[in-house]
């Protein structure tokens, strides 16, 4: 692996920056992380196409990163190249007669919520106040256990490494509760949302009870990665955790939070060894009490 070569190959590439020791901390929600060795933010697919295929050269490993939202890079940073998406994949349009968005992987899809609000489009009020890309969403089928952005999708553009371009049309792609069958070696560049017409007072209205109950019941204003575990059938991981005691528990500046037992929180200074210390300590307690094996939503980087 030779991290100075894929360096110099792509320092001063047209259509991509390159950052070297750029911390993880600056680019997840927790606000955790040390540095990645490179950073490279790719503006257009011939970039992208170019980068991937120089670190594959200089066997450098790479990984896809939107907003690191359900992200908890390590302490000791990321031996690699993080890849973020910008500009030509945050391209978003929108088809008011067709009822369709097609938006670029690399958009904050809370932007995509709230011009589907005014286009007078409903179907995304279930992903309203969720943070993160689009690309991030698609992933992981952001929304609710019975609403999900996947049920949206029309048409998937993703890129093969190695291979080029691929379309999946909506129901090609299995979509279910926090999962997809998207293979987790394609790279998700952008998606065509179905959609329909409705008043966009009604749309306004559902969002807005949406974000109350969100945030009456889950602690926004501390950073996060949001839900740590996938909720079991018919049950909720928070409450579970909430039963075995551990409400405001804490580890250096990690704490589960009181608010709502699925969201470890950062109180100032917390470590990722902090955080993953508590995701270890209310799963084993659930397991133990409960025999409920919880999944762990949080994807580790540098570990």
């Amino acid at each position: 692996m030779s991290l100075f070569n894929a360096y110099m190959s792509l320092s001063g590439a047209v259509d991509a920056e390159v950052l070297r020791d750029e911390r993880l901390s600056r680019h997840t929600s927790y606000r955790i992380g040390g540095p990645a060795a490179l950073l490279a933010r790719v503006h257009s697919y011939e970039a992208l196409v170019r980068v991937l295929a120089t670190l594959t050269e200089e066997r450098v490993e790479w990984v896809i990163l939107g907003k690191g939202s359900n992200v908890l890079a390590s302490d000791a940073g990321y031996d690699g190249c993080v890849v973020v998406l910008d500009d030509e994949f945050a391209r978003m349009s929108v088809d008011r007669e067709g009822a369709t968005i097609t938006v670029g992987a690399g958009c904050p899809l809370a932007r995509v919520v709230n011009e589907a609000l005014k286009s007078e489009l409903s179907g995304l009020e279930c992903c309203v106040g969720i943070p993160g890309t689009v690309g991030g969403a698609l992933s992981m089928n952001a929304g609710t256990r019975r609403e999900w952005i996947g049920r949206r999708v029309r048409d998937l553009v993703v890129l093969r490494p190695g291979c080029g371009l691929a379309r999946y049309s909506g129901d090609e792609v299995e979509w279910g509760y926090r999962s997809t069958s998207v293979p987790t070696n394609e790279i998700i560049l952008e998606a065509t949302l179905a959609l329909e017409g409705a008043p966009r007072a009604d749309i306004a209205q559902d969002m807005d009870a949406r974000l109350r109950r969100r945030r009456g019941s889950q602690p926004l204003s501390a950073p996060s990665c949001g839900s740590v575990f996938r909720n079991p059938p018919d049950r909720s991981a928070g409450a579970l955790i909430e039963l075995c005691g551990l409400a405001g528990e804490r580890r250096g500046g990690a704490e589960i939070s009181r608010e709502h037992c699925n969201f470890i929180v950062n109180r100032g200074g917390a470590t990722a060894a902090d955080v993953l210390f508590l995701i270890r300590r209310a799963h084993d307690a659930v397991l133990g009490r409960f025999g409920v094996d919880l999944a762990c939503e949080v994807k580790l980087l540098g570990f």
